[in-house]
């Protein structure tokens, strides 16, 4: 083993973070389908709808999540890694055979299976660096999740960037990149990520939260670069080649985090024997008080089992499943990211048909402004709970409105249109999916939530299929007219106008479900406020104290 190979050494623990990190920049390929769908359309000479189809297809690939999180509790997590980067080499590199035209276009159905693999892919990655990441830092979840989770926002940036830099956009070349780096970056996670002892007092503690800190401004400033680059406009081929070294510095900047720990070790005060709380001899019961406090404890365990949960506690699926609750924020859920994957799916065609004839900018705008979306929300929608009892849900509502509002103006078709849509849409896309996950977490527990979270993203390829798949892909078809290959196009603002005036009608109808949501949560959230005060003020005291 290498200096950073120890299992339980704290620099190990945080090399297999910065690892978990390089793990999301790479397996956000799920949202890159609009850099060469087009590629694809022409080649397999495709209707709009049979291409939209693949894009179902692919974020069917995700309804596959619950086999890795079922194998994420028997299954080391080097093996789920290795799983996730041969799918994704399997799946990404047949389409990539296709699109160089190194082989013949494969028949419709084998594309399907191919496009499917490459979008489950993603789910075993995430499953093997979430799961450990949690493992090994229990005591800042928030944070985990929430750095993981930015970096996936920012990964389609990172791909498109990095391509249209150093291979002008040529949609052959991405999607060798996306075959093949993240399998490189899997492998290099294998030797590193792995479960270790979390922090094991008030020092650790206090270093764990400073150094993710210094992680959230790591990520920033990694999606402030890419933003840069994306607004500025066609770079020389140089300029480019200095941006691209850049962000691959900025992408190695979190080694730096490890390296501190290996030449400035801090003493942890674990080793130091504690007071012992407990009294030495307990007072002695006799068996007539044994045998009543054991009755006792029976029937309140069977009247337990017997009463139905409420909001707010420890579910199973199915008492889940027959909750009001759960079917409103599954209905809103799938009204925010189905319309997103919509314009996700099909953005090539959108550029196309209002006069860009290369749409990955707009790609990378909903990419960056996801990222931020995801960092702030979270962050706002914690401080506003423990300010003034603020339902999450609140902030899935005015994300609906910012999201509507975006695709009117995308509708609108004026200059800039795209520009701003794109932006909005990113923003409020990162929204739905940071605040859904603490949501159904706060309203039906964490003791099934892996099982819960697969059935919620179930919203990803149900929502694919209905705005995508069959939407924007029959109103496309009607539109458009028929090439001599086959293929179809549809150039000018009419294209897709009916499609987008239909989705901000959806948004409106999720506002409604999040406004209900809150309303009828708002007592969970008021009760978490009270909480949340009580501990920061405990800790206070505790270290005032101390």
């Amino acid at each position: 083993m290498g200096p950073f190979s120890f299992p339980t050494s704290p620099a190990a623990k945080w090399l297999g973070f910065v690892t978990a990190i390089w793990v999301q920049a790479t397996c956000g390929n799920n949202y890159t389908f609009s850099n060469y769908s087009d590629a694809l359309k022409s080649l397999m000479a495709l209707t709009q709808l049979q291409l939209n189809n693949l894009s179902v297809a692919k974020d069917v690939g995700k309804a596959f999540g619950l086999l890795s999180g079922l194998a994420s509790d028997r299954l080391p997590t080097s093996a789920i890694l290795i799983i996730g980067s041969l799918e994704g080499l399997i799946g990404y590199g047949a389409q990539w055979l296709v699109v160089s035209e190194k082989i013949h276009p494969l028949p419709y159905w084998q594309m399907c299976i191919f496009l499917c693999m490459g979008g489950n892919s993603t789910t075993w990655m995430n499953t093997a660096v979430l799961v450990t990441c949690m493992r090994n830092f229990p005591k800042n979840r928030g944070p985990v999740s929430g750095i993981l989770k930015g970096y996936v926002g920012l990964s389609t940036a990172i791909f498109t960037d990095i391509c249209t830099a150093l291979f002008s956009s040529k949609p052959s070349t991405f999607l060798l990149i996306l075959a093949i780096v993240p399998a490189v970056i899997c492998v290099t996670a294998v030797l590193f990520l792995h479960e270790n002892q979390p922090a094991s007092g008030p020092v650790e503690d206090r270093q764990e939260t400073e150094f993710f800190h210094i992680f959230n401004v790591l990520a920033i400033a990694v999606a402030v670069y890419l933003l840069a680059f994306d607004i500025t406009g066609n770079h020389g081929h140089v300029l480019s080649l200095y941006f691209a070294v850049g962000l691959i510095f900025l992408l190695a900047l979190p080694l730096a985090v490890p390296l501190y720990v290996v030449l400035f070790k801090s003493k942890s005060n674990s080793d130091i024997e504690q007071p012992s709380r407990e009294p030495l001899l307990a007072p002695q019961k006799s068996s007539t008080e044994k045998q009543e406090i054991v009755t006792a404890i029976g029937k309140a365990e069977d009247a337990e089992r017997n009463r139905k949960p409420l909001i707010g506690e420890e579910h199973t699926v199915v008492q889940m499943l027959q909750t009001y609750d759960f079917w409103i924020l599954f209905a809103s859920f799938l009204c925010g990211v189905g319309t997103g994957m919509c314009v996700m799916n099909n953005m090539g065609q959108m550029g196309l048909a209002l006069g860009f004839n290369d749409a990955s900018i707009f790609v990378s705008l909903m990419s960056i402004w996801g990222f931020f979306g995801r960092i702030v929300s979270g962050l706002l929608s914690e401080y506003y709970i423990w300010k003034c009892g603020t339902p999450r849900p609140v902030w899935n509502a005015a994300s609906q409105i910012l999201m509507a509002l975006g695709y009117i103006i995308m509708a609108m078709a004026l200059p800039g249109s795209l520009h701003i849509g794109s932006i909005l849409v990113g923003i409020c896309y990162g929204v739905r999916l940071t605040i859904t996950v603490p949501v159904a977490s706060e309203l039906f527990g964490v003791k099934y939530y892996g099982l819960l979270y697969n059935i919620l993203i179930l919203n990803l390829p149900l929502g694919s299929f209905l705005f995508s798949g069959l939407l924007a892909g029959y109103l496309y078809d009607a539109q458009a007219t028929i090439s001599v290959d086959g293929s179809n196009t549809c150039v000018g603002a009419h294209c897709y106008f009916l499609v987008f005036v239909i989705m901000a009608v959806a948004c409106m109808l999720g506002f409604g479900l999040d406004i209900l949501l809150a309303v009828r949560t708002k007592n969970i959230y008021s009760k978490s406020k009270v909480e949340k005060k009580f501990i920061s003020e405990t800790e206070e005291s505790t270290s005032i104290k101390s």
